[in-house]
């Protein structure tokens, strides 16, 4: 009967199958080097070479360290485990609400210039109705008819069989309004510049912006993963610097310059301050330093101009000067969700590049209708945007009076942004300030503070109260307001 053979672990047995195939190898390689002619220098190499192999595997296979994951032996009794357990303090998700933070007041009833909040009518300063066409019946007897057609919701993005005939028929009106190409509605305001920005900016490209652009923006700055410079706000010799220096940056590597992409990205009214933006300088740096101009007008449109088409109609400067104009179906025109309007090529490309575009359930029909009679309203509203901007001044002019506030913004805006006039700390200021608030609500004064993600903020924005005026507060209306935020400033601003 023949032996068995030699049992032996693993590593023995690859040991010596590695010497037994080098013995083979050197047997066979060693002759065969010696005759080697100076024609077969090649064949030299390729020896060398392999054997080098064979050194780094046996190196591997050896001399490497080997990690041994020892189980624990010993088991946590019950009473441990418990212990552990009540001792357990997870951490939080978020940083928590300051201790000024106080709840949304809730509102009972359509929101108009008042407002009614348990049971009392208040006078609102605080939402963006700027022409108060939410009180439309018009509008509102519309909205009604088209559920009954339309249904409530589509359930479905513009691209899967979510567009309706009223969608197109909104995008149509909205370029021929704004004497544009081309539009594009988006269901949702904030996620139209957040996704109108990542769609044309990428990696490698630049942008230029002013450090009070609004979250919103900041969030499609940041998405876009461009190279993002920031310029002093509304400061066109800051930007200009800027523009100088990546000017000369260019002369130097003319190739990257030729493939990378430049973007200015501004606001017609800066939602954090109020001002407007400097838009002929603007549009002069553009052509002068080639760079594409984003205009984000979200409060501008519907204000600005002797017809509400914003900016640009507001300074004279052809739209077609502004490579895409961002606006809002949210504030003027009293529904949800925004647009971009530009050239057609522009607006195409978001249809299959634009995320709040292609993956969000497109806009129901209630409000794509009642965003077009507010349209249709807001082209015979004159008299109305007249109104506005003296509303708006006197307002202004009223608050500014007030001991230990100021006022800071255009005298067009009809966003009105209320501070300290003795500043301290943004801690101290926003307790103070919601202070105000409250004192105010409780006088019949809906007004609200300038609320802002501080840990996300790319820029601080100086605490503030933020008014918004309607053209259809009367002068009463905003006479009681004036006196009852003096009230509520009273030994806390002062």
């Amino acid at each position: 009967r023949s032996r068995s053979p030699r049992l032996v672990s693993g590593s023995n047995w690859m040991a010596e199958s590695l010497v037994s195939a080098l013995r083979g190898y050197f047997a066979w390689a060693a002759p065969l080097a010696l005759n080697l002619s100076g024609a077969d220098e090649a064949s030299i190499y390729h020896i060398a070479f392999e054997i080098f192999l064979i050194l780094v595997v046996i190196k591997l296979v050896f001399f490497s360290k080997s990690y041994n994951v020892k189980q624990r032996s010993d088991k946590l009794t019950a009473a441990e485990e418990e212990e552990l357990i009540r001792e357990y303090q997870p951490q939080p998700l978020g940083s928590g609400k300051p201790e000024y933070y106080s709840e949304p007041p809730v509102i009972e009833g359509a929101v108009g210039t008042t407002l009614v909040i348990g049971g009392k009518k208040k006078i609102n300063l605080g939402t963006l109705n700027f022409l108060n066409l939410t009180e439309s019946k018009e509008i509102q007897e519309h909205a009604a008819q088209s559920i009954r057609k339309y249904g409530v919701g589509t359930c479905g993005p513009r691209g899967f069989y979510g567009t309706l005939d009223v969608h197109l028929d909104l995008e149509h009106e909205l370029a021929k309004f704004l004497g544009v190409e081309e539009a594009i509605i988006y269901s949702y305001g904030f996620s139209t510049i957040a996704s109108a920005i990542p769609a044309y900016a990428k990696r490698g490209d630049i942008i230029f912006y002013d450090e009070a652009v609004s979250f919103a923006t900041q969030r499609g700055l940041i998405a876009s993963r461009s190279t993002l410079r920031a310029f002093k706000h509304n400061d066109m010799d800051s930007l200009e610097t800027l523009l100088k220096a990546q000017a000369a940056e260019d002369k130097k590597d003319p190739k990257k310059a030729q493939a990378t992409r430049r973007f200015l990205v501004v606001e017609g009214i800066y939602a954090n301050t109020g001002s407007l933006a400097p838009l002929k300088k603007l549009v002069e740096l553009k052509y002068k330093y080639k760079v594409r101009l984003v205009v984000e007008e979200t409060l501008s449109f519907g204000t600005l101009g002797a017809n509400g088409r914003g900016l640009s109609e507001y300074f004279g400067v052809p739209a077609e000067d502004v490579d895409m104009i961002v606006g809002s179906l949210e504030t003027t025109l009293g529904s949800i969700g925004g647009f971009c309007a530009g050239r057609t090529f522009i607006i195409d490309h978001q249809r299959l590049s634009g995320q709040g575009y292609c993956f969000s359930a497109s806009l129901p029909a209630l409000l794509a209708v009642g965003a077009l009679d507010a349209l249709a309203q807001l082209g015979s509203s004159q008299d109305a945007l007249a109104t506005l901007q003296v509303n708006a001044k006197v307002l202004r002019d009223a608050v500014s009076k007030i001991p230990g506030l100021k006022t800071v913004g255009d005298v067009a805006s009809p966003i009105i942004h209320v501070q300290l006039a003795a500043p301290s700390t943004i801690e101290e200021d926003e307790r103070k300030l919601q202070s105000i608030v409250d004192k105010a609500l409780a006088g019949g004064l809906a007004i609200t503070r300038a609320k802002y993600v501080r840990s996300q903020e790319m820029h601080q924005p100086v605490p503030s109260i933020r008014l918004a005026v309607s053209a259809a507060h009367t002068n009463a209306q905003l006479k009681e307001s004036v006196d009852i935020l003096r009230a509520a400033a009273k030994g806390i601003a002062q």
